[in-house]
């Protein structure tokens, strides 16, 4: 609800309309009017207001927490298909279902139009649910018809928590639903866990707390969402203890994925959402693919990686020539990036896309924190750099001091030998 104006009290003075930085103010025949569409309770006006014209708007009636239950994962598609990000929040999801209860359940919700062959992708990969949502409208993402589909479902069946990815689409949509159903979102998660069971497992072990007055099956036990602070020097852990659902966006390939389980299944529940052309305010008119070379990051085992140790744009011909050597695709810093020697698209850090490659190679990179926060959880990270002291070697489980325009080749050479090695041994 937006402020309220007193009419026996106004006098036409314009003070408020000044104030207001939103425009949400005018006046007419020497009384101010609200235009609740842009009003957002910023209080601005009375403040100024010398006549105390102006009551703020009324405190949001308490949320009954209890009447919110399971995890949602927005399960993006395009064309079809199933973005890797979806696959990894239906195992996170399924990970907070059980450690918040046994009847818990993670559950899927598809968009689209012709997606009914989604499902099975979803239930093999962890969910007990799928909310299927389809109507011809929805069969390319628009923020209008997307938007307002999931909030009708949310209001129709309450999820305690709702998981998107970050990307372009889940970016888009994710803050546009919370605003909606008037709770908070959490963006860029890199860790989700359940807030009281957690505190207690912690409790129960410092003889010093006081654990009586915690109950591990409390309705507002909630999550604790953590993510990197100021430019990455901290992490920030932070909760919503009072509304619903909890909202959360999660990069891809921070979460990791369930085993697939080939014949899965669980319960489809099909929603007939309530949309009409008129609801959405654009029209697409084409959508046009990027014809350049695209690298899929997320998807990768193996990743080497340029930095501004490089020198310049054509030190990445040799991590190219590296990448296919071992089977992998090329990543770089943000220093590299900005410098011009390589697109955007490569890009690994807080910055750039998260990954969790099998091999990391990272080469010419002193290890910003920005950048370590994207690749840090690699299985396997090979620093490649002259400065022995260089912050990359905190993380590496191997590093080499030298040279790389000196050690790449050598890799390579030693890469040629074992496979000479191997075809021999196996002829």
């Amino acid at each position: 609800m937006a402020i309220k104006i007193i009419n026996e009290k106004c006098k036409g003075c314009t003070l408020c309309v000044k104030a207001c930085p939103f425009d949400a103010l005018k006046v007419e025949n020497r009384l101010a009017i609200v235009d609740e569409g842009k009003c957002t309770n910023c209080n601005a006006c009375i403040a100024k207001c010398k006549f105390d014209a102006i009551e703020a708007a009324p405190e949001s009636e308490a949320v009954d927490l209890s009447a919110y239950k399971h995890v949602w994962v927005f399960a993006e598609q395009r064309d079809g298909k199933l973005m890797n990000v979806a696959l990894e929040l239906i195992g996170e999801g399924y990970r907070l279902a059980k450690e918040i209860s046994d009847d818990t359940q993670v559950c899927a919700v598809l968009v689209g139009d012709g997606i009914d062959h989604l499902a099975a992708e979803c239930f093999a990969y962890g969910a007990e649910k799928v909310y299927m949502i389809q109507d011809p409208l929805l069969k390319n993402y628009t923020t209008d018809a997307y938007t307002k589909v999931l909030k009708q479902a949310i209001d129709a069946y309450k999820p305690e928590i709702v998981l998107y990815g970050a990307t372009h689409i889940g970016r888009d949509l994710a803050p546009r639903i919370a605003a909606r159903c008037n709770t908070g979102l959490t963006a860029d998660c890199t860790r989700l866990d359940v807030k009281v069971k957690s505190y207690i497992e912690y409790a129960n072990k410092n003889t010093t707390l006081d654990t009586s007055t915690l109950d591990p099956e409390d309705p507002s036990t909630g999550i604790k969402q953590t993510r990197p602070a100021f430019g990455g020097n901290l992490m920030a852990t932070i909760i919503c203890p009072r509304t619903r659902p909890q909202m959360s966006t999660v990069r891809p390939g921070v979460m990791q994925k369930r085993d697939k389980v080939e014949g899965a299944t669980g319960e489809v529940v099909t929603i007939k959402p309530e949309i009409a052309a008129s609801d959405i305010h654009i029209t697409i008119k084409d959508i046009v693919k990027s014809a350049k070379e695209m690298v899929s990051l997320t998807d990768a085992d193996i990743i080497c990686s340029g930095g501004r140790g490089l020198g310049d744009a054509s030190g990445f011909e040799l991590i190219k020539q590296f990448a296919d050597k071992v089977g992998g695709v090329v990543g770089s810093s943000r220093a590299a990036v900005d410098a011009g020697w390589i697109d955007h698209s490569h890009q690994v850090g807080q910055t750039g896309t998260t990954v969790k490659p099998k091999i990391y190679f990272a080469c010419g990179i002193s290890g910003a924190i920005q950048h370590l926060a994207g690749m840090q959880t690699s299985d396997i990270i090979v620093a490649i750099n002259k400065d022995a002291d260089a912050p990359i070697f905190e993380v590496a489980d191997y590093g080499i001091v030298g040279d790389l325009y000196k050690v790449i080749p050598e890799i390579i050479a030693e890469w040629d030998n074992a496979e000479a090695l191997y075809d021999a041994t196996t002829k």
